[in-house]
């Protein structure tokens, strides 16, 4: 079956998006993604309290859209416990099942685990002018099916060129992903005629390209390179080897 998020707390999890860069993360999930292998039944995720006030959790997936309500989400997986309470000091496993509608076999599929963090109400003793907010922890949920080639040389595969974007002024770098492996970025720079230009780092789903800005290159550079790096499943990130690309921008 297909898992759906309640409709609880829908609202709050969407303004937890807003203002999650004000606020500060007492709940951290212990890793910077999740592996999911096809082979695997479920895996479990850690989450710990290391704040110094109780919290309510909920947790839930989504494919792509953060500010999609939760209780719209469908993905091929159950997620428990979705709603807890986690006292200071204290830890949590969360069950992660897949549920065995088709994904594709040939490749990753990318999904993003969402864990919001709602602070207790603050005591009258506390004062009347304190601020509370909840907090929005998203980080990349990645299912591997059982049989995929190596996945020692998805980053060197990659194919880079110059593109001219309509109704873009600016040059742009396509890079597209020709293997089986989700690819996420550490940092991306374009040298152009000596010039340097960081590009937005992001990821390239498997079989997939995407298209970066490079805001100010305007003319097609006679000599063109891009240094980058990759985060592997670890959280490591881990630099590539400076790639020559087109001097012909491709419509």
């Amino acid at each position: 079956m297909n898992w759906r998020i309640p409709k609880s707390m829908a609202a709050l999890a969407l303004c937890a998006a807003m203002w999650a860069q004000c606020a500060h993360a007492s709940v951290v999930i212990t890793g910077t993604r999740v592996i999911f292998p096809g082979e695997n039944r479920e895996v479990t995720v850690r989450l710990l309290n290391d704040g110094d006030t109780p919290a309510l959790v909920q947790t839930w997936i989504d494919t792509g859209n953060e500010k999609q309500p939760p209780e719209q989400i469908v993905v091929p997986f159950a997620l428990t416990p979705s709603i807890f309470r986690l006292d200071q000091g204290n830890g949590q496993s969360l069950r992660l099942l897949y549920t065995g509608e088709p994904l594709p076999e040939d490749r990753e599929s990318l999904f993003w685990l969402n864990v919001l963090e709602v602070p207790p109400k603050a005591s009258s003793s506390d004062g009347a002018n304190r601020i509370q907010l909840a907090f929005r922890t998203r980080i990349k949920l990645m299912f591997r099916p059982a049989g995929l080639p190596d996945k020692a040389t998805p980053a060197t595969q990659l194919r880079w060129e110059i593109v001219r974007q309509p109704d873009d002024k600016d040059l742009a770098v396509k890079v597209t992903n020709p293997s089986a492996y989700v690819v996420n970025f550490g940092s991306i720079e374009l040298v152009a005629d000596g010039h340097k230009y960081a590009l937005q780092p992001g990821f390239v789903r498997p079989r997939e390209s995407v298209t970066l800005s490079a805001h100010g290159v305007k003319t097609a550079p006679v000599r063109a390179t891009v240094d980058y790096s990759v985060i592997d499943d670890w959280g490591v990130i881990r630099p590539q080897k400076t790639i020559s690309i087109s001097d012909k921008p491709s419509d």
